[in-house]
């Protein structure tokens, strides 16, 4: 599917957060009034250091956990029923085909292999793997298991994918690789994306919106915008105008770590 992406100030109201906290045994404020707002067509990162709540955001999003107060809500009241996740490991099991791993979010609905079948080629194609579908987790470089991962995420066809850091533990190359090919995949499949990094890189690159957050406890501190337009090639890694994103995240990103020390 081609994207129909609307500039930023035009795009309707996809979720909202709104005084959000989450406390953990132990009193401790993993959140504290956190206000978000995401909207259809975003790509949207949540940048700041560790501990600052990030993923948990992603989990209360998610409907992995409860808020300890505030509220979370969706318009037209879809809720997290109409999401993927793409988590920080690929979470592949081991005993079953790429194409089995990619099937899990319609066996876990009681959907029958053969119905999907079609669904699952088309994931597959999306994420370059189309012919590695019979090949087992244990044949594959950690490149390839995380499309794997990224392919289940998107297999449903979901509105909104939260990939918490699903790069990290890449090397540079294949990082830079997945992060174009993530770009290309999202104009295709039009969703939003909620994305969890520390990387100031990647966020400048991947992102139209960026949402940067103060650790004890975690918050928002301030939204960076990032209005070069898509798609977006190597060329703009080595821009002027990428460095000049850059040196602002990397600015707000300084200011959140003094924040929380």
């Amino acid at each position: 599917m081609t994207s129909t992406r609307l500039p930023l100030g035009e795009r309707p109201e996809l979720l909202r957060m709104s005084h959000v906290e989450k406390t953990f045994a132990g009193d401790i404020v993993a959140l504290r009034d956190m206000n978000l707002k995401v909207n259809d067509g975003d790509f949207l990162s949540l940048l700041g250091p560790s501990g600052c709540g990030k993923s948990t955001a992603l989990r209360l999003i998610s409907s992995l956990m409860q808020p300890t107060r505030g509220r979370i809500e969706w318009a037209g009241g879809q809720g997290a029923d109409d999401l993927g996740v793409v988590f920080q490991e690929p979470t592949l099991m081991p005993w079953a085909t790429v194409a089995q791993n990619v099937w899990l979010p319609f066996r876990l609905k009681g959907v029958a292999y053969n119905a999907v079948r079609d669904d699952i080629l088309e994931a597959l194609k999306l994420v370059g793997l189309e012919k590695f579908q019979t090949s087992y987790p244990r044949e594959l470089s950690g490149g390839m298991k995380m499309r794997v991962s990224i392919a289940r995420a998107i297999v449903t066809k979901p509105r909104l994918i939260l990939m918490d850091e699903p790069f990290a533990a890449l090397d540079e190359i294949t990082r830079f690789k997945l992060n174009n090919d993530l770009l290309d995949l999202k104009e295709r499949i039009n969703s939003t994306v909620i994305f969890v990094t520390h990387s100031v890189f990647e966020s400048v690159f991947l992102s139209d919106r960026i949402v940067v957050m103060a650790a004890r406890p975690g918050r928002v501190i301030r939204e960076l915008t990032v209005d070069t337009p898509y798609p977006r090639h190597e060329d703009f890694r080595t821009s002027a105008e990428y460095a000049g994103h850059c040196r602002a995240a990397s600015e707000a990103l300084h200011d959140a770590m003094e924040l929380a020390a």
